[in-house]
């Protein structure tokens, strides 16, 4: 897949409203079959452009970060990582895929930790390897989601088990430990899904089970208040990135989904880095489930029977619907 940077912008994607992180716009050729529809053209907006990260100012040195499901180039968790690295925070990268883990820790000089966001004991040794390694751990963020697609009809206990084990008993077990070693005052961030609150078919076992994370971020900012720890979550949806070029590469894919974001355009990954941002400093909040969707909230998601998808096409095979990351 190639990319060319410098091209016009849309008139609905302006940069200047992601205005914490420089954005690149990424231009991928024709001859990426994946993306032929709107003419071969996609528009991925990602966070880090390696020339602007000198001037930031960096209000996380000193600070030191795990972020969890941060193995997509030009998806949500990379961009948090590489956010975090600009302003001054020394990251642990952690997923499960090994090539792009190692990578993006050697590209902002922090320690790559494998970790199935799924597995308790994993997820504990990557709390202590981020102590072992700094000697603290300031702030924690979970980015890793598993989309589950069926109807309530076609449900089998062996789905909803798959749902459940990283979207809600992994997010547990991430707050459990890392709250374990941040020890007093610091911030947790989970990264759920808007569909949450607002019912899209056919991912209910997955929007379960984020609503799920929703409500034990309320819980442990309770739990964990006295020691200054803050929780939250973000409400992403839809995300325009790396994972679900291809679903908006589908002529009119990304029209249909504008027209419920109020803001009038989609998310990018940069949009929620800018938020874990915030969230893991200056802002006094804790127990919010955020919405970060340009106003979707207010709105709907759109089913699947709404976008122009031919039978067997993208998510009728078995792809997500949104990109979680």
């Amino acid at each position: 897949m190639k990319a060319t940077s410098g091209t016009k912008l849309r008139a609905n994607s302006s940069p200047a409203r992601a205005r914490h992180t420089r954005i690149v716009p990424l231009k991928f050729q024709q001859d990426d079959e994946a993306l032929r529809g709107d003419a071969g053209l996609l528009w991925l907006w990602i966070a880090g452009e390696k020339k602007g990260k000198k001037n930031r100012m960096k209000t996380l040195q000193g600070k030191v970060a795990v972020v969890l499901g941060a193995s997509a180039e030009g998806g949500t968790g990379w961009a948090i990582v590489e956010s975090l690295a600009a302003h001054g925070a020394k990251v642990v990268v952690s997923a499960r895929s090994a090539e792009p883990r190692e990578r993006l820790a050697a590209d902002i000089k922090g320690t790559a930790v494998v970790c199935d966001a799924g597995e308790e004991a994993q997820i504990a040794a990557l709390a202590q390897r981020a102590t072992e390694t700094y000697g603290k751990l300031d702030i924690a963020v979970n980015s890793a989601g598993l989309p589950v697609m069926s109807s309530i009809a076609e449900a089998t206990r062996e789905s909803l088990e798959v749902a459940t084990r990283v979207n809600y008993f992994g997010n547990v077990f991430f707050v459990k430990y890392t709250a374990e070693a941040i020890g007093e005052e610091g911030s947790i961030t989970l990264i759920t899904s808007l569909a949450a609150e607002r019912p899209t078919f056919p991912v209910f076992a997955y929007a379960c089970a984020k609503a799920a994370a929703d409500c034990l971020v309320r819980y442990a900012a309770l739990e964990y208040g006295p020691r200054r720890i803050k929780v939250n979550s973000i409400l992403p949806e839809p995300i325009v990135s790396d994972l679900s070029r291809e679903l908006y590469a589908i002529p009119g894919v990304a029209e249909v989904q504008t027209r419920e974001v109020p803001l009038g355009r989609l998310g990018y990954p940069a949009d929620y880095a800018n938020a874990v941002l915030w969230l893991a400093g200056p802002a006094f909040v804790t127990g919010v489930n955020l919405p970060v969707c340009g106003g979707n909230q207010l709105t709907r998601l759109l089913s699947q029977d709404e976008l122009p998808l031919e039978p067997g096409s993208y998510q009728r095979m078995g792809k997500p619907l949104h990109d979680r990351g």
